[in-house]
């Protein structure tokens, strides 16, 4: 049955790809990753294989590449995408030897793949759970390792009608998941290699922060103001309703890096901030000897690469997407121990519910709960302060996971 819902997908896929251009760019990829396994494969190395189906799940799996790289230089590492959100942003990674599109999971793809790479071990980051592939690795008798899981009680493997496609799991040598809930779920199904070691996130935002930026636009942005409102990821349900708030506040420097970076996307919130005297940031870039970018009020961010390094000059964060599919990285903000603001979609994201317990964050529901809590921040400062420290903490109180893990590995070796 599987087999079957695989290429009747394949053919969805191919047909989606005539009217859809990230599509097109997948099934591209996908087509042409065997032309560059043949181009690139060392035939005489060893190579360790990293899967993430996109950008967010490279971003975890990224401190475990780096680390092997560092203290096993000996292995090649294979790293292959699902999503081209994850592929086009970080094709020309320098960590990796080989990086290419994952083939579809059908029988002749993996056969041919796990042929033309023969991995040492693999690693599958969160939710990628690939039955023929994982199959032909359990036949070679291939470790495989699925890092910084999560499981709900609401997923197919744990309902009556999931029992078939749940023996998938049975393939992976080792689980390490985030929280002890997984475990249990997977212990109910009979599967019991697993270790909690938490989320490598909190080991990548920590070296992000070790790695981060300083930007002078910003800076003189800033120029010196301690009361600096940062938004990250925002959309327009976001920017409803901080923006507004902000009318009342006029002391307070913004900074707006929304998701979508579009002009229309840029004009609205231009529009909706009023008299207030705006500047974005590649025209200050642009014109950073004319331009008196210290005068501004509101420094919108208009590219991409930046908004992990501008939460280290914000007083109070806010991280958008809580009123859509769900909010975005936390962790990024709550690093610089700043007290991180979201929407209420994140029942399913437990670095959002972590930040909540410890004190470091505040989901809100509408623009009345964003005035309450910004206006007890901003009174306060002993509770901004407090807040700010139970951020910080919090991100640092769970790192680890990347040592847990390879030390586990490499211990099994």
């Amino acid at each position: 049955m599987y087999n079957i819902i695989m290429y009747i997908c394949l053919c969805g896929v191919a047909v989606a790809s005539i009217f859809n251009r990230k599509v097109r760019k997948m099934w591209k990829g996908e087509r042409d990753a065997f032309r560059v396994l043949r181009e690139k494969v060392d035939k005489d190395a060893e190579y360790i294989w990293f899967h993430a189906a996109s950008l967010g799940e490279f971003e975890q799996g990224r401190p475990l590449i780096e680390e092997i790289r560092r203290r096993y230089p000996n292995y090649k590492i294979l790293l292959t995408f699902f999503s081209p959100s994850g592929y086009e942003v970080r094709k020309n990674y320098q960590g990796a030897d080989i990086i290419c599109y994952l083939p579809f999971d059908t029988v002749t793809n993996a056969r041919r793949f796990l042929r033309t790479i023969q991995p040492v071990m693999a690693f599958f980051i969160k939710y990628e759970f690939w039955y023929n592939y994982l199959h032909i690795l359990k036949h070679r008798n291939v470790p495989v390792y699925s890092v910084s899981s999560i499981f709900r009680p609401d997923q197919v493997f744990f309902k009556w009608y999931g029992r078939q496609y749940a023996h998938v799991l049975r393939c992976f040598t080792r689980f390490f998941v985030q929280n002890e809930i997984s475990r249990e779920l997977l212990a109910k199904i009979g599967i019991t290699d697993v270790e909690i070691v938490g989320d490598t996130r909190f080991d990548r935002v920590l070296q992000i922060k070790e790695q981060s930026k300083q930007l002078p636009i910003v800076e003189r942005f800033v120029n010196g103001s301690k009361n600096v409102f940062v938004a990250g990821s925002s959309w327009q349900p976001d920017e409803d309703i901080f923006i507004p708030y902000f009318d009342s506040h006029k002391d307070w420097k913004i900074i707006i890096a929304p998701h979508v970076i579009g002009e229309n996307h840029l004009k609205q919130i231009i529009d909706k901030l009023g008299n207030r005297k705006v500047i974005r940031y590649t025209e200050a870039e642009k014109n950073a000897d004319s331009y008196d970018i210290g005068s501004a009020d509101v420094l919108i961010i208009d590219c991409f690469g930046l908004l992990s390094s501008i939460y280290r000059y914000g007083s109070i964060s806010y991280v958008g997407g809580g009123f859509g599919v769900g909010i975005h990285n936390v962790l990024e903000a709550a690093v610089w121990e700043i007290p991180v603001v979201f929407g209420p979609n994140n029942k399913n994201f437990m670095e959002a519910q972590g930040l909540k317990t410890e004190g470091g964050g505040f989901d809100i529901n509408d623009a009345n709960d964003f005035r309450i809590i910004m206006d007890k921040l901003i009174a306060d400062k002993q509770f901004l302060d407090s807040t700010s420290v139970a951020a910080g903490n919090f991100v640092k109180s769970k790192a680890g996971a990347m040592t847990k893990v390879i030390d586990d590995v490499f211990g099994l070796i």
